[in-house]
């Protein structure tokens, strides 16, 4: 697959809502294109309003560092090389679990970004969501 489209896009949303309907949380599921661009946001009923932001801004930051957010947190830690770089990009880079880098062979053609739940809910989420893409 060489580009994210809605329509490509649609049932690995779906994917993600179903995994969260298995946890019982309402979350928000968006997915970027290579460039950081959005393709689509998802935000499931009674899904917590910032998680809107948080899941773009994941997805964003996965697409931007080409890495899991998650993998940020270590080195973003006090007194750790990266401290204080989720300040910079006018606070959109986020430095916690939840999104992760949509691969097509070797190139990154997208990110999905979760919010709504504890971190690593958010960060199974996304993998469904990841999986997803594999199985497209």
């Amino acid at each position: 697959m060489e580009k994210l489209t809605l329509s490509t896009v649609k049932p690995m949303i779906e994917q993600g809502e179903r995994k969260a309907q298995e946890l019982g949380v309402p979350m928000v599921i968006t997915i970027v294109d290579g460039g950081g661009n959005l393709i689509a946001t998802h935000r499931m009923d009674d899904a917590l309003l910032v998680s809107v932001d948080l899941s773009l801004n994941k997805a964003w930051t996965s697409v931007a560092f080409k890495q899991p957010t998650a993998a940020l947190a270590n080195t973003c830690a006090n007194g750790r090389e990266l401290f204080g770089i989720n300040t910079s990009n006018s606070g959109r880079v986020i430095i916690f679990g939840g999104g992760i880098p949509l691969v097509s062979g070797n190139e990154i053609i997208g990110a999905v970004g979760v919010s709504g739940g504890t971190v690593s809910q958010d960060i199974e989420v996304a993998e469904a969501v990841a999986d997803a893409l594999v199985m497209a």
